[in-house]
């Protein structure tokens, strides 16, 4: 009989964002894969969660998926947290949930928190339809990328990290126009969260002229009609 895998979400700032369920979840495992062992330590001694930890980041999941569908199709119960926020989305998950589909093994993801939602909500820009990017490229397929967005119509979402938001609101600036309206969240769920709104190029100057810190999530109005 085959176990179960459970994608766990853990809080993006405050920890009082980790949901009752979760934590019952964590400890009623056999195993939880952590993207940073150090990291989630803190997590599970917050919460006095003594379940075994393994390794499971972008560096070894290809090596490591192998060995886990075989603990999964032995029985045991196996959860996956990463840094912060939800499994899957910007972070390790996909190819071990990819892998469970094809063993027939069960799969269940915990409600709970993601980063780009309360940012979309925030912004007030159109939130029916939107269209998530994560990360852009760095470098090659950077310029292709942001081409193929510049006629989108919906609601974009990108994930940036602090020392290279300011090149990236000049970037989507140049590919989609200076007035093009925008929303940036960061510090979501934490002391100092803050949301600055304006256009593109406004956000860019301002990104120049202070050192925002945390990471970021940027909402950007899609192309008009």
């Amino acid at each position: 009989m085959s176990g179960k895998l459970y994608l766990v979400p853990t809080p993006i700032g405050n920890l009082k964002d980790m949901t009752f369920r979760a934590v019952e979840v964590l400890k009623e495992s056999d195993v939880v894969l952590a993207e940073d062992t150090r990291n989630s330590g803190i997590l599970l001694k917050h919460y006095e969660i003594s379940t075994p930890m393994r390794s499971y980041h972008m560096h070894n999941e290809h090596q490591a998926t192998e060995d886990i569908i075989r603990q999964l199709r032995e029985g045991q119960i196996i959860s996956i947290i990463t840094d912060a926020g939800t499994p899957g989305i910007s972070d390790p998950g996909y190819l071990l949930a990819k892998e469970c589909v094809a063993n027939n093994i069960i799969i269940e993801c915990l409600p709970g928190a993601t980063a780009f939602v309360p940012a979309l909500v925030v912004s007030g820009l159109p939130n029916n339809e939107f269209t998530f990017v994560g990360f852009l490229p760095v470098k090659k397929g950077r310029k292709s990328k942001l081409d193929s967005l510049v006629a989108e119509p919906k609601t974009m979402i990108f994930y940036e990290s602090p020392h290279k938001i300011g090149k990236t609101l000049k970037d989507l600036a140049e590919a989609f126009g200076t007035e093009r309206r925008a929303s940036l969240s960061r510090e979501i769920s934490k002391k100092f969260e803050e949301t600055l709104r304006g256009t593109l190029t406004e956000l860019a100057e301002i990104a120049e002229k202070r050192n925002l810190k945390g990471e970021m999530v940027l909402v950007v109005e899609g192309a008009p009609h």
